[in-house]
């Protein structure tokens, strides 16, 4: 083929601006990582009632047992406690007493169980896809918060019907910001735990234990009247969220009287503590989540 004898086109340099590339699979920064969670929310909503039916359907009994197990636990605790050791003396309406400490106590302690394990129970969808891991943890505290709900109403329901019995006031609406800072505080303390968890799987164990001894400090099936001579012990006990949750409550559904305004004040600092702090510790493993170690 004959050459046209036109000049030849000189090379053009292009510069790409590579500012907004990312590696694949990076970590992105801290607030985009927490934005991005919102578009995950219908991914959390459906993993959450997804996982509940499939958990109904293992048992013959299916979702009775979300109600029967705190049942049982509280029976439980008052034929050792409430008549065996005579815990209760003292404490005005000591059943319902007690069954606001172990349902709300139950809450969170399968909560934070739950979410601990979300990542490490859960490693052949996170090598598989990409996504904000944090979502595995939300969505199983959301699937707790679900399951809480029925049990949540038996709750009212026997404190209502056993005596004696107790009445509905307007402190008992105080119930839903409760139930929102405890839920957030489970989220925040799920993402520390399950940072560690994924990394060392055997600390499960030792959450379930923790939670064992987190339950005698809360005051589940006592009154903390009875450590009032040892201040040290005392202060703890104040100190301690959970034991905040159960007096809130105990306060707005049994007495008709406001909790001390410290319970909230120290709950919500607990909340806000873990929720920053199990968020950044969180984030900053997000790359080696589903690595083999």
């Amino acid at each position: 083929m004959a050459d046209s004898g036109a000049p030849a086109t000189p090379p053009v340099a292009v510069e790409i601006d590579g500012t907004a590339l990312r590696r694949v699979g990076a970590r992105p920064g801290l607030g985009r990582y927490l934005a991005s969670l919102w578009d995950y929310r219908s991914f959390i909503l459906f993993d959450s009632r997804s996982r509940i039916a499939g958990a109904a359907s293992v048992n013959a009994l299916g979702r009775v047992w979300m109600i029967l197990n705190p049942i049982l636990d509280g029976a439980a605790y008052f034929l050792i406690f409430g008549l065996m050791l005579g815990t209760g003396r003292g404490i005005p309406n000591f059943i319902a007493y007690l069954i606001v400490g172990v349902f709300l106590f139950r809450y969170t302690s399968q909560a934070i169980t739950a979410g601990s394990r979300s990542i490490s129970g859960n490693l052949s969808i996170v090598r598989a896809f990409r996504f904000p891991r944090a979502t595995l943890t939300i969505a199983t505290n959301m699937r707790e918060f679900m399951l809480f709900m029925p049990t949540l109403l038996v709750m009212f329901l026997l404190v209502l019907a056993i005596p004696p019995v107790e009445h509905i006031t307007w402190r008992w609406l105080l119930i839903i910001p409760l139930l929102a800072l405890q839920t957030l505080f489970n989220i925040g303390l799920s993402l520390l735990l399950a940072r560690f968890v994924a990394q060392w799987a055997d600390l499960s164990n030792l959450i379930s234990f923790g939670t064992r001894i987190w339950l005698y400090f809360s005051a589940v099936f006592f009154s903390p009247a009875r450590f009032e001579h040892i201040p040290a012990l005392n202060t703890v006990m104040h100190l301690n969220p959970m034991y905040c949750v159960l007096d809130i409550a105990r306060q707005s559904l049994l007495y008709a009287t406001d909790a001390d305004p410290m319970r909230w004040l120290v709950l919500a600092a607990w909340t806000a503590f873990f929720l920053v702090l199990g968020s950044v510790v969180f984030w900053s493993a997000e790359e080696q989540y589903g690595e083999d170690r």
